[in-house]
This record gives C-alpha cells, structure tokens and sequence, in this order.
C-alpha cells in the first residue's frame, strides 16, 4: 500500500461574507511522490484547495471550516502556517508578490534562513535550486530586471530551497509567453521523477499536464472526478462541461469517429493513427480553404493603422521598440505575440496615443497620433488593458460604462443608448446597477470591454483579454469580439495563447526584442514552427499535428472540412 502524502476528508470552506461555498465536501487523498493537477472552471475551489495544504486555511484567512486536512501526518488545524511550511512550500498564482529581496540569490537564501539552516548549508542549497530551474548565470541580478517566465523560475527555486515534501503551484504558468511555460513544466516534469516530492498543480492549459500521474476535476466548489490523466483528457465532452479546454487532437479523432479509450493525445499518437486508418487531407479541399481566407483578406483595402519607423525608449534607457513598420487595415482581426518583454504592449499602446514614439511615427486614418493626443484618439481607437481592475473604478456598471460619454459631455438619452447597446454586446444587459467589482473577472472584464464599446470606436484593442479566464470564459469573450469584428470593428488583441490566435485571429505579427520578427496570415505564421520557436512561441498542439501531415489546419473543424 502506497503512504499518503495528503488525506482530505468532507472539507468545507465558505470564507467570511460569502454566501455561497468555496469547497463542498471534497475528499481526495494524494500518494507520497505523486504528480496531480488540479484543473477546473474558474471559482471552482482550486484555489481555495491549495490554501488548505499549508494551513492559510484556517489560520490566514477568514472563514469557516469543517472537516479534516492531514499533510503527511499532521492536520492543518493543529499546526500553524510556520510550522506547515516545513513540509509544504506554494507557489502563488500571483508569483511576483512572492519575490521582495534584492537580489537572486537572496531570494533563494529566505526561506531556509527561517528554517535556521546552516550557512555552508544554505550555500548549497542556492546553487541547487538556481542550477534545477536554469538559473545560475543570473543570482546576482535583481528579481525586478528578470522576466516574466524567470520570475517564476526564482519563485519556484525559492520554494524548492527550503526542501518541501509537499510542493504546491497555483497556476504557475499565468502571464507566461509558450516557450516559458514549456520551461516550468519541464522543471515539474523533472521533479514528478523524485519521489521525495509529492507536486500539486493548478492549471488550465491542458496541453501542458500530459505528464501527470491523476487529474482532479473541480466545479463549483465540488470535485467532480479524479482520474489517470489520460482518462480525463480523452473524456472530451466531460472537459468541456466543466470550463477545461479539451485538446484538439483528441477532438478532431472523436470527430472522425474513434472510442473514447481509443484517443489520441500527443502530436506522435495523433500522426500513427491518422497513418494506421489510412486517411487523406485533400489538397484541393485545402487549397480552397486557403484561396476564400485570401479572398476575404483582399476584400481590406484601407489602412487604419500605419507605423514608420517606430522607436520607443523608456525613460530608463530600455529601447522596447526598434523600427516598426506596419499596417492595419480597418476590418481585420489582428494577434501581436511574442516572448515575455518583446515590446507586444508597448507597440499596442502607441495605437491610441497612451505612449508617443521616441522616432518615427504612428498614424491613425492618416495623421500623426502626436497631432491628435489622447483624448481625440480615444473616440477612434479603445483599449482594454490586461487587468480589468486598472480600468474599473465606479460603483456601479451603468456609471462605469457612461463614464468615458459624460466627460464628451453627450446627452443623457445618447448615454442611455449606447450603455445599453454595449451592454447588450457584451452579455451584460440587466446589469446596469450591479457592482462591477462583486463580478468575477470575467464579468469584470466584459464591463471592461463595454466601458470601451460606448464610445463606438473604430478599432478596440485587447491586452491579455484571456489571462485568467476559464476554457468558457475565454471563448465567449473572444466569440463577442470575433462578432463585433462581423459588425465592422478592427480588432487587435495582444496574447500568450496560440490556441486563441489560431482560431480568432486572421493576421498575426510576431514581435522579438522589439522587431517584427514574421508577420502574415495565422495560417502562414504558424506554419513557421522553427522560427516561432526562436521567438519562445509555438503553436498549438493540433496546429504542430498538422504541420506534421503537410498541410496548416488551425482547428479540428478545418482539418474535418478538408478530409478527402
């Protein structure tokens, strides 16, 4: 029988104010060595799970308990966060807020230094964990000049530092450009081979948990199923129901008519069944496909957008930008990728004047945007920023959504219509007089995007529109931008997942250290796998299956359309 690093059993937890669960009656035991994921809608309890396993709850957080949580023999109630933290390290989603010495190396030395570690000790124990997560040529540097994905890495050699049992990561690969996040689940791949370490993960990139040992599937505080991992995964209808984005390989097979226990899940498995069955892409199906998407791309005439030359230089000295040139032609639906700190937000926000070029010039409907500032730029061309709660601040939706309307100073018939009518588009209509900030961050988001869409602009750009939004959260907010761009608005959205590009986007431009390093159609640019590579991207799983058979397919829906 297999010892047990973790026994969970009838937990429930409703924190302070709520009145709704966060945890209903979950029982769930973990083996010693095990590698689990924790997957699930958003506000299912993941989050809520993971704060248990070192005792935030209950001693951190205000709430109230019952039932029991042992970690390795000890139950949470009885033992203080201190003393859990000897055997449970965690990782936060939000990693950065976990990060305040000076330097790497300081960093790392933290934690064990409370543990009142020797010092010849301690010393090992920096050069262990930077050399685990590639990071030993950087102990000297200061956590605020690492990147987003290196951030991580030291929050995650900080934790290992300290020599847990039990290690624990709140969705560790939020905000991480693919090739970073490829590099954490490399790192958790080497440690699911120890067995002096059981690991714990929240995630909601599927394609990424393909080497766990069992996923736990949560919704609405319960646990709705716990399993092999590739059971879970090939049990496509039952991902999708519960806000888990099913891969594409498996759902294309389905599609074709394989058994469930049958599926493909890997790019390798895909191409020896797709081989073995015998199939064929029909090149002519295919070349159809291509010739109406280039038909439908010579159908936008006008730019909108256009840059020449474009340099930034931040006031530190850092040059994020270093000769744009592009243009944006009204009605396209246009994805900016690349690695973290390529410039993506930076490039976007010179769309609508937040940032002025240092050379050369950017402009809109053909003048210069330093003629026309902010404001006047703010009625053509609106921004959503990646963070909804940096743009939200009224107490009520309608007052959020009217607010850019009243500073034009329209009439309040005029306002009354057009907070309607964006509500309408967004999915929030009846919600004038809620609170936006008792909304989850999806709502917040859509109240975000209408504050944005009262002003009818022309172009609407989103920044990270999907960073931390469920399967179901992410599609329907990018299935209302994909109509809006039906009804005539020009859409540009900055982000780190290829799936939404592959599907909603119809040109991509790939920024690396500050230049277009490729640009063209999705299909085009996906079709680059080796040189996206280069740039720390990389397409989606079903895209790379594809590639493999000779012919771009960005979803399973194409791939069946092109089937001979």
């Amino acid at each position: 029988m297999q010892e047990l690093a973790v026994e969970i059993q009838d937990l429930r937890y409703r924190y302070r104010g709520e009145k709704v669960p966060a945890l209903k009656g979950i029982d769930l035991v973990i083996n010693r060595g095990e590698f689990i994921v924790l997957m699930g809608a958003s506000e299912a309890g993941k989050s809520t799970l993971v704060a248990s396993l070192n005792g935030l709850i209950p001693h951190y957080h205000r709430g109230r308990m019952k039932g029991e949580v042992q970690v390795l023999g000890r139950n949470t109630k009885d033992f203080t966060v201190a003393q859990m933290a000897e055997i449970v390290g965690l990782v936060f989603q939000d990693f950065e807020a976990q990060l305040f010495s000076t330097n790497v190396e300081l960093e790392v030395a933290f934690g064990p230094e409370n543990f009142a570690v020797p010092r010849e000790e301690i010393a090992r124990r920096i050069d262990e964990s930077l050399a685990y997560v590639g990071l030993e040529a950087f102990r000297h540097r200061s956590p605020s000049t690492l990147s987003g994905g290196q951030k991580q890495k030291l929050a995650i050699a900080s934790v290992l530092a300290m020599h847990p049992q039990v290690l624990a990561m709140d969705e560790p690969t939020t905000d991480l450009d693919p090739i970073s996040k490829y590099g954490i689940f490399q790192i958790t791949d080497q440690l699911r081979k120890r067995d002096d370490i059981t690991l714990i993960v929240v995630e909601h990139e599927t394609e990424e948990v393909l080497h766990a040992d069992r996923i736990a599937l949560f919704d609405n505080g319960e646990l709705v199923k716990v399993g092999p991992t590739r059971d879970i995964l090939q049990d496509v209808d039952l991902l999708a129901s519960h806000s888990v984005m099913p891969l594409g390989i498996p759902r294309f097979f389905k599609s074709m008519g394989f058994e469930k226990a049958d599926l493909p899940l890997t790019v390798e498995e895909g191409l020896q069944a797709f081989q073995k069955a015998q199939w064929r892409i029909s090149t002519e199906k295919y070349e159809a496909l291509v010739a109406r998407e280039q038909e439908a791309l010579a159908h936008l005439q006008e730019p909108l957008i256009q840059c020449h030359g474009l340099t930034h230089t931040y006031p530190n000295g850092v040059q994020a930008l270093k000769g744009i040139d592009l243009e944006i032609m009204k009605g396209d639906m246009v994805a900016i990728v690349g690695q973290n700190g390529s410039g993506k937000t930076t490039l976007a926000k010179h769309f609508n004047a937040l940032l002025m070029p240092t050379e050369g010039e950017v402009l809109v409907h053909g003048e210069p945007t330093e003629k026309q500032g902010v404001f006047k730029i703010g009625q053509t061309v609106g921004y959503v920023f990646q963070n909804p709660d940096h743009q939200i601040f009224s107490e009520t939706v309608f007052d959020e959504v009217s607010f850019s309307l009243r500073i034009r100073k329209m009439p309040e018939k005029e306002i009354k219509e057009r907070v309607e009518e964006a509500l309408v588009a967004v999915g929030l209509e009846g919600m004038e007089d809620a609170d936006p900030f008792s909304m989850t961050k999806s709502g917040r988001q859509r109240v975000a995007v209408a504050s944005v869409l009262a002003a009818r602009p022309e172009v609407l750009i989103l920044d990270e529109p999907t960073t931390g939004l469920d399967y179901s959260e992410q599609r329907g907010l990018m299935d209302m931008v994909r109509k809006l761009n039906e009804e005539g608005s020009t859409i540009i959205f900055v982000t780190h997942h290829m799936w939404v590009v592959a599907e909603y986007a119809r040109r991509v431009y790939v920024i690396k250290d500050g230049r277009i390093f490729l640009q063209g159609t999705t299909r085009e640019v996906f079709s680059h796998e080796d040189a996206l590579k280069e740039a720390f991207l990389r397409p989606p799983h079903f895209v790379q299956f594809s590639n493999r058979l000779g012919k771009t397919l960005l979803t399973p829906e194409e791939m069946l359309s092109c089937m001979a």
